[in-house]
């Protein structure tokens, strides 16, 4: 499967359909009070860089963000999604490949993430890909339903 993976505004309506598509994955799972999902404004604040995967046809079938936290050499991984025809293809993969090389050439040292406890492929994910598990962080903290992870870049 031919993939491009490029930095773009979120506000595009193939984006905010894959947003919704998330949406409606973590509300199957989880309960909404136990979802982390950042908006669309959310996603346009300063410094955000949203990644959007597509595929030969210029489709978008998967994207993720990347969120600066406090610390100037930690970011967070949100939003990570792949559309269902295209999983099981490698887009997960390559967004983490693009995200994890643009994130160390701006200087930062270590990349987090929360996922919840139902997602047994995403844990399988990260966990191949050398994320390990950490305490929960923010406003992760207290959630039953959260796992953490993080990895040096």
């Amino acid at each position: 499967m031919t993939i491009s993976i490029s930095i773009e505004q979120p506000r595009q309506a193939d984006v905010e359909a894959l947003l919704a598509a998330g949406t409606v994955f973590a509300y199957s799972l989880y309960p909404v009070e136990n979802t982390f999902l950042l908006s669309t404004d959310e996603l346009e604040r300063p410094g955000v860089a949203v990644y959007v995967a597509r595929d030969a046809h210029g489709a978008a079938c998967g994207m993720a963000a990347l969120v600066p936290l406090d610390s100037a050499d930690t970011a967070e991984l949100k939003r990570l999604f792949v559309h269902a025809e295209a999983r099981g293809r490698g887009v997960a993969g390559r967004l983490l490949d693009r995200i994890e090389a643009d994130a160390a050439g701006r200087g930062i040292r270590s990349l987090a993430l929360e996922t919840g406890t139902l997602q047994d492929a995403a844990v399988a994910l990260y966990r191949r890909r050398g994320y390990e598990q950490i305490d929960l962080f923010g406003p992760y903290v207290g959630e039953e339903l959260s796992l953490c992870f993080a990895k040096s870049l």
